[in-house]
C-alpha cells in the first residue's frame, strides 16, 4: 500500500481568538440520574411538538423530552424497544416520523429500523444490515439512510460486511414500508486504496470497512459516510443509489503537527514526534458555504481491538528499526512515545518485524472536506493547544473521573466526537464536542480553508463526583442545532446529549 502523507502545513492557519463573537449560554438541563450507562447519546428534535428524542442505552430505548420551557426540560414519555432487538444505536426525526436504528442480539445479525409516530405509536419495521449505527433522513424526508457498521464478533469468528441501507419513505405511512436497498462495499474488494488503515488481513476490505456516520448534502443528491477504523470516507450517489467511491484520508505528519504523546510525563508537552496520525473521523456534517458543498468531520479515532484480533499496541512493545529511529531507546521511554497506542498494521515496511514508521489513532482534530472527500483544512494541534491554554489543570482528562490530568494523552487525547453545523445570522458555524475532557468548541467557517476559533464552553464540574452526579455534563456524544424559527425561545439553540453523565443540556447560541 502506498503511503499518502497529508501535512497541510500551508492550510493550517491558527486564527486569532475572538471570544466575544459568539457565546454558548447554558439555559436548561435534563438529567436521567444514570451515570456511565449511555443514558443520553444521540438526539433529534421535532419542531411541532417541541420535543427532543434522546437515545437512552440504559432503557434501552429513547426518552422524549419536552423543551417548550427550555429552563425546565421534562420527560414526556419513553419508547422501549422490548423484543425488537438488543440496543437502540441512533434516532432520526422528520415531520413527526421517528426512526430508530436497533441492533440485533448478537449484533453480527441483521438489525432493523423501527418507525414510530411522534406519540410513540409503532408504524413499521424494516430489516437492514448488521449493527445499524446511525440513521438520518434526506432533507425532503423521502429517504432514510442507515450506516450498518458490521462489527465482528469478539472472537472474530464472524465478521459481517459493512454497508449502507436506504429506505424509501412512502407518502402513505399506513400502506407499509418497502424493503431496504442495502449498498455493499464488495465492489471495492481487492482494490488498493491509498491513505487507509488496512485492518484485519484475514478479512476482506468490505468486512473491514465499518460505516459510522452519514451526512446528506442539503440538496439531497449525495451523501458522505465515515469509515472510521479504516481512516476513510465513502461517497454515495442518492440518485443512482450507489456507493461511487472510497476515499482514503491519508495521514497527519506529527513531525510538523505537534501533539501530547504521554500520560506519564506529568506535564503538558505538545511537541513534534516521528509519528504519523490516522484521522479516523467519527461524526460528519454537511454545509454549503458560498454556494459550494463541504463536509466537516470530528476526528476521534478508533482501533480494532477484539479478543480474536487486535491492532492496538503500545510503542514500547514494538521493535523499532534503529536506522529509521536512531534514538529508539529514548523514544521508547514512557515519558516520550513508549506509552502511545499505535496500530501494528502499518509501519513495518519491509516485513522484518521492525517498525520503520509509527501510526497513532485519531487526528485529535476536525477536518473540512470538499465534495470529493479531499481534506482542504485540518485543525491539527489547535484543540490540544486551546485546552492547554484554557484549562491547563485538566488538560486531556478522562470523562468518568476527575483529577485525571493528562490521562488520555497516550490514547487519543481529547477525542473530538460530536459535530454539527448551521448557518446563523448569515454566518456558517461549526460546533465540536470533545468526548473525554468535555465541552464544546465553536468555529466560524466563512473561509472553509481557514476556520476561525470562536469559543469554548465546558459545563463539567472538575471538583464534583461523577458517580454522584455532581460533576456536571460529561462526554458530549450527540448534538444538534435548533434554528431560531423552530426554537421554543425564538433564539437558536444547541442541544447536546452527554453520554457518561446521562444529561441533556440546552445552550442558547448568542452572536454579537
Amino acid at each position: 500500500m502506498k503511503r499518502s502523507i497529508a501535512t497541510l502545513s500551508s492550510l493550517i492557519l491558527l486564527p486569532a481568538i475572538s471570544a466575544s463573537a459568539l457565546t454558548l449560554k447554558p439555559v436548561g438541563t435534563w438529567k436521567t440520574g444514570v451515570f456511565d450507562e449511555s443514558a443520553a447519546e444521540i438526539l433529534q428534535f421535532d419542531p411541532e411538538s417541541k420535543q427532543l428524542y434522546v437515545v437512552n442505552g440504559d432503557l434501552p430505548g429513547i426518552d422524549v423530552i419536552d423543551i417548550s420551557d427550555v429552563s425546565n426540560p421534562t420527560r414526556s414519555f419513553s419508547i422501549t424497544i422490548d423484543s425488537l432487538g438488543a440496543d437502540v444505536q441512533s434516532v432520526a426525526v422528520h415531520e413527526g416520523l421517528i426512526a430508530l436504528a436497533i441492533s440485533a442480539d448478537p449484533n453480527t445479525d441483521p438489525g432493523l429500523v423501527a418507525f414510530f409516530d411522534r406519540e410513540g405509536n409503532p408504524l413499521s419495521q424494516v430489516e437492514v444490515g448488521a449493527l445499524p449505527d446511525m440513521v438520518t433522513f434526506t432533507p425532503n424526508g423521502q429517504m432514510l439512510l442507515c450506516a450498518n457498521e458490521g462489527e465482528p464478533s469478539d472472537d472474530y469468528s464472524i465478521d459481517p460486511e459493512g454497508s449502507v441501507s436506504i429506505i424509501e419513505i412512502p407518502s402513505d405511512l399506513s400502506a407499509g414500508f418497502p424493503e431496504a436497498v442495502t449498498l455493499p462495499f464488495t465492489a471495492f474488494d481487492g482494490m488498493e486504496i491509498e491513505g487507509i488503515s488496512p485492518g484485519n488481513p484475514n478479512s476482506s476490505l468490505s468486512q473491514n470497512l465499518e460505516p459510522e456516520y452519514i451526512a446528506v448534502s442539503p440538496d439531497g443528491q449525495m451523501a458522505m459516510v465515515t469509515l472510521q477504523e479504516s481512516n476513510a470516507v465513502g461517497i454515495i450517489d442518492l440518485n443512482e443509489m450507489a456507493i461511487t467511491a472510497i476515499v482514503g484520508l491519508g495521514f497527519q505528519d506529527h513531525r510538523e503537527i505537534p501533539f501530547d504523546a504521554s500520560d506519564k510525563d506529568k506535564e503538558i508537552r505538545i511537541r513534534n514526534w516521528p509519528v504519523y496520525g490516522l484521522y479516523q473521523p467519527d461524526t460528519i456534517t454537511a454545509i454549503e458555504i458560498g454556494g459550494e458543498l463541504y463536509f466537516a468531520t470530528a476526528n476521534e479515532g478508533d482501533a480494532r481491538d477484539y479478543d480474536g484480533w487486535s491492532e492496538e499496541v503500545r510503542v514500547k512493545d514494538l521493535t523499532l528499526d534503529t536506522e529509521a529511529f536512531p534514538n529508539a531507546d529514548e523514544l521508547l521511554s514512557k515519558k516520550n512515545l513508549g506509552r502511545l497506542k499505535v496500530t501494528n498494521t502499518l509501519g513495518d515496511i519491509d516485513g522484518d518485524g521492525e517498525y520503520e514508521e509509527l501510526y497513532n489513532f485519531g487526528g485529535r482534530s476536525f477536518s473540512i472536506l470538499d465534495a470529493n472527500g479531499a481534506i482542504i483544512y485540518d485543525s491539527g494541534s489547535l484543540i490540544e493547544e486551546k485546552l492547554a491554554e484554557l484549562i491547563p489543570e485538566n488538560f486531556n482528562s478522562n470523562n468518568d473521573e476527575n483529577d485525571s490530568f493528562d490521562n488520555r494523552s497516550d490514547d487519543k487525547g481529547p477525542e473530538p466526537e460530536a459535530i454539527t453545523s448551521a448557518v446563523i445570522d448569515g454566518t456558517p458555524l461549526l460546533f465540536l464536542g470533545l468526548e473525554r475532557v468535555g465541552g464544546i468548541m465553536a468555529f466560524d467557517l466563512s473561509d472553509p480553508t481557514a476556520p476561525e476559533w470562536l469559543t469554548y464552553v465546558n459545563t463539567r464540574n472538575f471538583s464534583g463526583d461523577p458517580a454522584k452526579g455532581t460533576a456536571g455534563d460529561l462526554a458530549p456524544e450527540g448534538m444538534i442545532v435548533i434554528p431560531a424559527k423552530e426554537s421554543p425561545t425564538g433564539s437558536p439553540l444547541l442541544a447536546v446529549a452527554f453520554e457518561v453523565s446521562g444529561t441533556v443540556t440546552l445552550f442558547e447560541i448568542i452572536t454579537e
